[in-house]
């Protein structure tokens, strides 16, 4: 039974670690909390809800929640987050807000608010020393770690990664240094896009799709990413990939509905030994 539970642990951790990626990304590099990140991942779900009805195919309805996430998010940065980008912290984090409840209502319209299903088909677990896995969960496995390498790749070995990263570590620096911010800024909100895409796709497959699934599971990417370090990309996937197995192995002790406040007691719990998180940099008074 426990490794039952801590291969649904690995899982649902990665569906965590990719939302808190895209909610770090933000915080490091644009510098405020994107409260509308959960609701990116449901704009996610739902058009690879119809491109997998359309074609039956979970690839294509990855290549569709990555294409509608990235417009949604990339939408939200032009329209609102730009304009108030020299306006406080507070401020930005209500628009977050607002923007969640617009894609959040729109969603509603369009598509209701009644649960609905990838139709899956069925499939006899996979025996592997002595543990029964289900090939779903091997498939969303692969496609988080393959959307991980893709965005750590992008993050790490390409100009635009780099110069992501120096406007995160410097954003005085950079600009001196001919950075150009609104081209780091899109390459910003379409990657976080991306990574909420695929969360809100892995998301809807292993449970339902509704309006209001992104932003229920807001709390606990939030969760990760603080736990992880703010700004800290490895550190928000690990931190992820901790909460979600910490909360699939306690539901036969503290049961379905006291399990995600466990992400919470984690978290207070490591953050009281070590403020910044767990690979977050202290940072003095400028």
């Amino acid at each position: 039974m426990f490794g039952a539970l801590l291969v649904a642990g690995i899982v649902h951790g990665l569906i965590i670690g990719l939302a808190a990626l895209a909610v770090t990304l933000v915080f490091g590099i644009a510098r405020f909390p994107n409260a509308a990140a959960g609701d990116t991942m449901t704009a996610g779900a739902y058009a690879g809800l119809l491109a997998h009805q359309a074609s039956g195919s979970l690839a294509l309805a990855g290549g569709a929640a990555v294409a509608a996430s990235g417009a949604v998010s990339l939408l939200g940065y032009l329209l609102v987050f730009r304009p108030l980008a020299r306006r406080p912290v507070a401020s930005l984090l209500v628009a977050a807000i607002g923007v969640a409840f617009v894609i959040r209502a729109v969603l509603g319209l369009i598509f209701g608010h009644q649960q609905q299903v990838f139709q899956v088909p069925l499939a006899w677990p996979i025996e592997f020393m002595g543990l029964r896995i289900p090939p779903m969960d091997i498939t969303l496995a692969t496609v988080a770690a393959c959307a991980l390498a893709a965005a750590f790749g992008v993050l790490h070995l390409t100009s635009i990664g780099r110069q992501m990263r120096a406007v995160a570590d410097d954003p005085d620096l950079a600009r001196v240094s001919g950075i150009r911010p609104l081209r780091v800024m899109i390459a910003l909100w379409l990657l976080a896009g991306a990574a909420a895409g695929i969360a809100g796709l892995m998301l809807g497959v292993k449970t339902v799709v509704s309006p209001e699934m992104g932003w229920e599971g807001l709390l606990t990417a939030f969760a990760a990413a603080i736990l992880g370090g703010i700004g800290s990309p490895a550190g928000a996937v690990l931190a992820g990939l901790l909460l979600g197995i910490a909360q699939e192995v306690s539901t036969p002790y503290v049961g379905f509905t006291y399990k995600i406040a466990l992400a919470f007691v984690v978290m207070l719990a490591v953050l009281l030994v070590r403020p910044r998180g767990l690979f977050g940099r202290m940072e003095g008074v400028r």
